[in-house]
């Protein structure tokens, strides 16, 4: 089975409600459609693999969980309507892997009206971290730890010269406090510092900036389709400098739409990529007994956020309720396969895992 197909069943089975028998309930709303669709399918599918290994064994405690999944467009709007279709309707126990900053943030009121838990969000912005919110579960570490080391790591070998470009909203704000640490730690200050509209990106007077700036790297800070057009509008205006963008773009289909220009590009990233962690040896078996030869980064995302879902739900006992399942969160510490994600009432942050990759030329992550 292609990548393709495979995301084509995945998608399929969550859209349409999934497994008939399915009595966990679990709700998504997500950009299945719109700018980050590409990398949302992945992580999508990574969660997939793993739920499906678990309902294949009997589910837990012989219920099978049914990952319900409303595609939001990535418009924070339509990710609030469909966090209250999945609670107050439907009567999910849990909300998953949810995606963006200010979608996330939107429906913090809602999930602390009903008491349901959020497990892996798909945004490392540390307003989910510090200071704690107590139905939201993180995974994943924060963009500011990825961007400061993506920093440190560009002064380390002798670049200077940077441009921060981020989007206009609580994300790129978040993540470009980060990249800011990371600056004033090695004594540097950015030679151009811009942002960009989320709905209607325009690099048209940022690309001549960071020419004129004789930028050696620029940090673009930003969700899919609008980094991948700030990185190929920079290029065609004449730039040469070191690309880096963040872990929410760790997707081959970031890499696909990127194409030709992705050469070189750094993503950092919030997983390892090596065999010598069971988390990625077991992920990698498991995509590859479905016809999936590569398993992304995204995939990686979230196939660990599912290892943690479940190990909840199985610490939650049989017939499981959303006051349970916060109260196994709340006291939990599990080794997902050479990492151990812990939460406390104190800590929902989950790992604190970072490193850099970079795109080969074969389109491939490499770190």
């Amino acid at each position: 089975m292609n990548i393709k197909a495979a995301l084509a069943l995945t998608l399929g089975w969550a859209l349409s409600g999934g497994h008939a028998l399915a009595q966990v309930l679990i709700g998504q709303t997500v950009g299945v459609t719109g700018t980050v669709a590409a990398t949302v399918k992945e992580s999508m599918l990574g969660a997939n693999l793993y739920l499906d290994s678990v309902n294949a064994k009997g589910g837990i405690f012989g219920d099978k969980i049914q990952v319900i999944t409303l595609d939001d467009k990535f418009d924070t709007k339509l990710t609030l309507a469909n966090a209250k279709i999945l609670i107050e309707e439907r009567k999910v126990l849990a909300l998953f892997m949810t995606r963006g900053t200010p979608h996330t943030q939107g429906i913090l009121p809602l999930l602390k009206e009903n008491g349901v838990p959020l497990v892996g969000p798909s945004t490392g912005a540390m307003v989910f971290h510090q200071p704690v919110q107590p139905y939201v579960f993180n995974v994943r570490a924060t963009y500011q730890r990825e961007a400061e080391k993506a920093i440190t790591h560009l002064a380390t070998i002798g670049i200077t010269r940077i441009a921060l470009v981020h989007v206009d909203d609580t994300f790129g704000s978040d993540a470009l406090a980060g990249a800011q640490k990371g600056m004033t730690a090695n004594q540097l200050k950015p030679v151009v510092l811009s942002k960009f509209d989320r709905s209607k990106p325009d690099f048209s007077t940022i690309a001549p900036a960071v020419v004129k700036a004789d930028a050696q790297a620029v940090m673009v800070i930003g969700s899919g389709t609008a980094v991948v057009q700030g990185i190929k509008q920079i290029k065609a205006a004449g730039s040469g400098a070191q690309f880096i963008t963040l872990s929410n773009n760790a997707s081959e289909g970031f890499i696909k739409l990127l194409g030709e220009q992705g050469r070189g590009v750094i993503v950092t990233q919030v997983f390892p990529q090596s065999f010598g962690y069971t988390l990625v040896k077991d992920a990698t078996q498991l995509a590859k007994s479905k016809g999936i030869e590569v398993l992304s980064p995204a995939m990686l995302e979230g196939y660990a956020s599912a290892k943690v879902l479940v190990e909840a739900l199985r610490r939650s006992g049989a017939k499981p309720t959303r006051e349970k399942l916060l109260a196994s969160l709340d006291n939990f510490k599990y080794d997902i396969g050479g990492l151990e994600v812990s939460y406390d009432k104190g800590n929902h942050s989950g790992l604190d895992f970072a490193d850099l990759s970079i795109i080969t030329a074969d389109g491939k992550f490499r770190r």
